[in-house]
C-alpha cells in the first residue's frame, strides 16, 4: 500500500508532467499502481494482498480520457501468483508454480455508455498457456467526478492453462491423493464487476472495483479448488499520459 501512496503523491504534484509532445495525432493511456485484495491462488479459499498494475484507456484520440467509442486496441497485462504447497496442506503432494507474468492484446468496441471488450495474453513464467475474458461494461456517470460500470465477463484458459492451476497429474495424484485430472481448455470462471472511478484533478483519480467470480466448467470440478467463488477486491491511483505525434 505504502507504493500506492508514493503514486498519490507524485499523481498529485503539478511537476508530475503527463503531456509530451504537442502534435495533433495523440496516443494517450491511464497508467497507475494499486494494490488487489484477492484468492492466494485459482481455487483458493483464502485471500492475499498483491500489486495491481493499472494500464487502461490506451489509443490514439483527444487525451482527455473520456471513454472510446468504436474500435480500439491496446495491450493487455496480467499475473497470476505463486502457488507454494508446503503453505497449503490440502494440496500437498502437487507441483509448486511459480508467478506466472502475461503479455497480449485486448480489443475493445464502445458504443455510447456501453464497452464490449475481449483480451487473449500469453503466460510467462508460471504457466505458458493462453488466457483472456471476453465481457461488457455499462458505463454511469453520476456527476463530473464520479463515474461508475457495473459488468459481466467470462475467463477463457487454453489445455495448458488449465491444466497448470486445475489439473493433477498421475504422479501429483499418487503422492496427493487427489484424483488425476486433465481439464482441457475452455471457459473456467464467469464473473460480475462494479468499479467506480473519482478523478481528483483532471489527469488523476482513484480507481475502486469489486469483482465477484464464479469457477464453472472443468475447473469447477477440479480436486485443487477449496472454494468455487472467487471475490475480488481493486483499489488504485492513475495518472493520464499523452504524446503528442
Amino acid at each position: 500500500m505504502k507504493y500506492v501512496l508514493a503514486f498519490a503523491v507524485l499523481a498529485a504534484t503539478p511537476a508530475f508532467a503527463q503531456d509530451f509532445g504537442t502534435g495533433e495525432r495523440v496516443f494517450s493511456f491511464d497508467l497507475g499502481l494499486g494494490a488487489t485484495v484477492g484468492p492466494e491462488y485459482p481455487g483458493s479459499d483464502e485471500g492475499e494482498v498483491s500489486p495491481w498494475v493499472i494500464w487502461r484507456n490506451a489509443g490514439f484520440g483527444t487525451g482527455t480520457g473520456g471513454t472510446k467509442q468504436g474500435f480500439s486496441i491496446s495491450p493487455s497485462f496480467g499475473t497470476v501468483g505463486e502457488r507454494d504447497t508446503a503453505d497449503y496442506p490440502e494440496l500437498s503432494g502437487l507441483n509448486d508454480i511459480d508467478r506466472a507474468y502475461e503479455l497480449g492484446l485486448r480489443v475493445s468496441y464502445g458504443a455510447g455508455p456501453v464497452t464490449a471488450y475481449g483480451s487473449l495474453r500469453r503466460g510467462f513464467d508460471g504457466h505458458e498457456g493462453l488466457t483472456g475474458e471476453v465481457g461488457a461494461k455499462y458505463r454511469t456517470e453520476l456527476s463530473d467526478r464520479l463515474t461508475l460500470w457495473s459488468g459481466a465477463e467470462l475467463v477463457y484458459g487454453d489445455d495448458e492453462f488449465n491444466n497448470t492451476y486445475f489439473g493433477v497429474t498421475a504422479a501429483e495424484s499418487a503422492a496427493s491423493g487427489l484424483a488425476e485430472t486433465q481439464p482441457g481448455g475452455g471457459l473456467n470462471e464467469a464473473a460480475i464487476s462494479f468499479e467506480a472511478k473519482y478523478a481528483m484533478t483532471e489527469n488523476t483519480a482513484l480507481l475502486g472495483e469489486i469483482r465477484y467470480g464464479k469457477l464453472i466448467g472443468d475447473a469447477a470440478d477440479s480436486p485443487v479448488v477449496q472454494e468455487e467463488y472467487q471475490p475480488s477486491l481493486r483499489l488504485g491511483v492513475t495518472r493520464r499520459f499523452s504524446f503528442g505525434f
